[in-house]
């Protein structure tokens, strides 16, 4: 394995895990809800009365943040060693994935990880096995 020096960035990464961690720590604290992006991204898809305004303003939060970022710091060039096909046909897994496993990284990884959740434990777990395996796969096997 190798790390690409050039482009480490740990201040970054910890700002980034930091902001996270606040952030649902926040979110749990003041609205009784797991900080779980497919969880709120998904109930923009069935609506109910009342629960569509800050579904709203948190996907739009996501989307305005990188442009806030780079008002303050030169943007990073991002490198995807797929193609499209492949990164559509990945999404598309990871969309399916949250369903079957009732969340995702956000959901399961940092907030019911904190909860000490046996459940969130073996999504976790599992999803980033399958994740490992992927890779694994794509990069040494086939080539």
């Amino acid at each position: 394995m190798l790390i690409d020096w050039t482009h480490f960035t740990p201040w970054m990464a910890l700002a980034g895990g930091v902001l996270l961690g606040l952030a649902s720590a926040l979110f749990v604290l003041l609205n009784g809800r797991i900080l779980g992006i497919s969880g709120i991204v998904g109930g923009l898809l069935r609506p109910r009365v009342g629960d569509i305004g800050w579904r709203l303003a948190f996907v739009l939060g996501m989307l305005v943040a990188p442009g806030v970022y780079w008002l303050f710091a030169a943007p990073t060039q991002a490198r995807i060693d797929a193609g499209w096909g492949m990164v559509v046909v990945a999404g598309l897994l990871v969309g399916v994935g949250t369903r079957y496993g009732s969340g995702c990284t956000s959901g399961h990884g940092v907030c019911g990880l904190s909860r000490m959740s046996p459940r969130s434990l073996i999504a976790t777990l599992a999803f980033m096995g399958a994740g490992f395996v992927a890779v694994f796969l794509i990069r040494h096997v086939l080539g």
